[in-house]
């Protein structure tokens, strides 16, 4: 290649590197200032707990910062890992002992519920173990507490998703708003048939709901769930060879990783549709719409 011809192709590749990176927006985004309700999204406003790195978009909305956010706080709370059943999984044998009430991670899901939800919703207020009026709840009444889907929300607002998300106490709010069509940043896909990518949502019915199948959604009313954000894929180790990882909040009342089995392909069901993890009959895989893979600086 000529000088003349390199210049070209240097100045070329400078101006697509340019072009992979928009300028953060001047103005912060306005998303939905309330819960979605009755399948619609509720007024729109500027919300001033979302940090102003996220809500202006320094950095486009990637699925590297999801997944490098979610490691970050698994890391707070100690790089737990847990692939017990989770039907056997036992208490903790002292409410001091569960994480999200220690010293220092009981402020940090008060952080989850603060920034993760909408400003005028009650549970804006909540830590990992006091309610709204800052009164301590009792450690066996955690479960009307729980902070789940809270941290979900907490990750993709910090990520900079602004109003292509529905931030909800409630994980059933976005699967159902991904399976209808009414969250602009997510499709609902098929467990049996889609490969979950980095930064996707892995999703599963809780109790009675476990009985929850993708053909079931939509569903019309609200459902005990639990979705946990893919954080590596195409692994090949203990405790199940091929497998990916999945870090999700509150489980073991800490921020928890999770292997789950898939094939050599990464795919989590056999040609039949049976899942080859037995502890968790997935309802749906969230497909997140990012604008990137990663940042366009990282070096990755």
């Amino acid at each position: 290649m000529d000088s003349k011809n390199l210049a070209a192709f240097c100045g070329a590749l400078v101006l697509s590197a340019c072009a992979q990176k928009p300028h953060p927006s001047v103005q912060p985004t306005q998303t939905p200032v309330a819960q979605y309700a009755s399948g619609r999204v509720g007024p729109v406003g500027y919300d001033s707990h979302v940090p102003d790195f996220a809500t202006r978009n320094f950095e486009p909305f990637n699925r590297q910062d999801v997944a490098a956010i979610a490691l970050r706080e698994w890391r707070m709370f100690d790089s737990p890992v847990n692939d017990d059943d989770p039907e056997l999984r036992p208490d903790a044998n002292s409410p001091a002992l569960k994480p999200e009430r220690i010293p220092g991670l009981w402020q940090r899901v008060g952080e989850y519920w603060w920034i993760g939800q909408d400003p005028y919703e009650t549970e804006v207020s909540w830590t990992g173990k006091q309610d709204g009026q800052g009164q301590s709840f009792a450690a066996d009444h955690d479960g009307r507490y729980a902070w789940s889907a809270a941290f979900i929300s907490y990750v993709m607002r910090v990520a900079g998703a602004n109003d292509r998300f529905p931030y909800s106490p409630n994980h059933s709010t976005y699967i159902n708003a991904a399976a209808s069509g009414q969250a602009s940043g997510l499709r609902a896909q098929n467990p049996a048939t889609y490969i979950p990518k980095l930064g996707d949502l892995l999703c599963v019915g809780r109790g009675k709901s476990k009985s929850v199948t993708y053909s079931m959604l939509p569903t019309s009313y609200g459902f005990p769930a639990h979705c946990g954000i893919v954080v590596a894929t195409n692994q090949n180790a203990a405790p199940f060879g091929h497998e990916l990882s999945i870090v999700g909040g509150n489980v073991d009342d800490a921020v928890t990783l999770t292997h789950v089995p898939t094939d050599a392909n990464g795919a989590l069901a056999d040609s039949s549709g049976r899942f080859y993890d037995s502890r968790y009959p997935w309802c749906a895989v969230l497909q997140v719409l990012y604008d990137a893979d990663q940042e366009p600086d990282s070096g990755g």
